[in-house]
């Protein structure tokens, strides 16, 4: 009989302390998201404050070595704020508060359900579109299948429930993807063209890779009607419920920029809106007393800590900002044909290269990267994209193509305008970058088409 008893076992872990893992965060915020951090640490820190001069005495004990940039200073007198009224004046008041108050765009959700609620139904049916509303994602199409989402739903009922909400607007919603969305506007519009349903149900496929002839052969149609087929599926929406998305634009905010001056690189680190941080006075004065007293000793161990955690979070920010210098450096130095001649001379590069070069982990060169972007003379381009593998070459020469280099060289072909151009297939665009030199595959160029938001020769020859 095999029998379990306790047993010690001598085993070695790495655990990372509060202020190592606040250091590491800090590495990885971009600009816009450390001040908010920095703003969390001066509400969270009574020790640490806004101040308007880099010599502080604080500052010089974690780095010997300035950045020479400007910073903006938070302005209190800029938060004041009056409010007046009078007895006379409330209706006043109220209007204006009202024309003030904040409006929320109304979600996809909230559009259908107000819909669904003033329509004369069962309650049971009612509580079905209500749930499979709340199941549609931003597009409009179910999160989760229908029949998993209800399991002891009639089947009857629930095809009755997702026809109810198919039909409001927009119409198209509650569907499994783009395909049955479009069918569906389709099938609810009354002027379709005859044969709409047809071409959508069974030549998609032909459609996407612009085989007109096959269609209108399987179709046994003319050229007019085929055309207004064509004009009608152009008026249906593939993704209903985007219209009614509430995600917020994202602007973005260069942590560098990196521009060429004299025929020299010039890299400015991006903090003019980062407060420059110090110790407050009144709190590195009462660190220096010393008292026999038990409750000011309790009292100067709480001025102590924070005094730390304040040099600590300072140190962190500067850590970071050196590191975003060394690694921008670096990558000017492997990158430096791209500032000269554009995403097409973007050159192989690996996290490993960059981390040799600076002397930190591969960790720490991602961190740094992601999430960041660089304005150059080019535009602006997020840090990790200088990071892109190496392609095939079919020249004979030791040439080497990067990623990112073929992919400006496919958006240049693509774009270069003209009928011959809008009707290349992939598989000529991949005996066209062969001619250049570069030698990839099709199924290649379509994905690097698809990350580049470049439409099929289909979708080009549409526009």
């Amino acid at each position: 009989m095999q029998v379990q008893r306790p047993a010690l076992v001598a085993e070695q872990r790495q655990k990372l302390n509060p202020r190592m893992l606040q250091s590491i965060k800090i590495l990885a915020l971009p600009v816009a998201e450390l001040t908010e951090e920095i703003q969390a640490e001066l509400e969270a820190n009574p020790a640490l404050e806004v101040v308007d001069d880099r010599t502080e005495d604080s500052l010089e004990a974690y780095s010997e070595e300035r950045l020479d940039s400007s910073a903006d200073i938070w302005d209190d007198e800029n938060a004041d704020f009056e409010y007046k009224s009078s007895g006379d004046g409330d209706e006043d008041s109220k209007h204006k508060f009202l024309e003030g108050a904040i409006s929320l765009p109304e979600t996809l959700q909230e559009h259908l359900l107000t819909q669904l609620r003033i329509l004369p139904l069962e309650e049971k049916l009612l509580g079905l579109g209500e749930r499979l509303i709340q199941n549609l994602d931003e597009d409009g199409f179910h999160i989760t299948p229908p029949p998993e989402l209800c399991p002891q739903c009639p089947a009857e009922l629930l095809e009755e429930a997702i026809g109810i909400v198919q039909r409001l607007d927009p119409q198209g919603t509650c569907c499994a993807n783009y395909l049955e969305s479009l069918a569906i506007q389709a099938r609810l519009a009354p002027h379709a063209p005859e044969g709409t349903l047809e071409v959508l149900s069974k030549h998609v496929e032909s459609l996407e890779k612009g085989r007109f002839a096959d269609i209108r052969k399987a179709l046994q149609i003319k050229d007019p009607q085929f055309q207004a087929i064509l004009d009608f599926i152009k008026t249906l929406s593939p993704f209903p419920g985007r219209h009614f998305s509430t995600e917020k634009t994202r602007y973005v905010i260069p942590d560098l920029a990196i521009r060429i001056e004299d025929g020299e690189f010039i890299i400015e680190l991006n903090d003019e809106i980062i407060p420059v941080l110090g110790i407050n006075p009144f709190f590195a004065k009462l660190s220096g007393e010393k008292t026999s007293d038990r409750s000011r000793k309790a009292a100067n161990a709480f001025v102590r800590d924070n005094i730390e955690k304040a040099k600590f979070f300072i140190g962190s920010i500067q850590q970071r900002n050196q590191t975003l210098l060394n690694v921008a450096k670096a990558i000017v130095k492997h990158q430096g044909a791209f500032f000269l001649q554009g995403p097409k001379a973007m050159q192989p590069l690996t996290l490993k290269d960059i981390a040799q070069e600076i002397g930190v982990h591969e960790t720490t060169v991602s961190r740094i990267a992601n999430g960041k972007y660089v304005q150059t003379d080019w535009g602006i381009f997020e840090i990790k994209r200088f990071f892109t593998n190496a392609v095939a070459s079919t020249a004979s020469s030791a040439e080497v193509h990067s990623k990112e280099g073929v992919k400006a060289v496919l958006k240049e072909i693509i774009e270069s305008g003209g009928e011959t151009i809008a009707s290349l297939s992939d598989r000529e665009l991949v005996d066209i970058l062969a001619r250049r030199g570069i030698k990839i595959a099709r199924r290649t160029v379509a994905k690097y088409r698809g990350e580049l938001s470049l439409d099929s020769s289909f979708g080009r020859r549409k526009h």
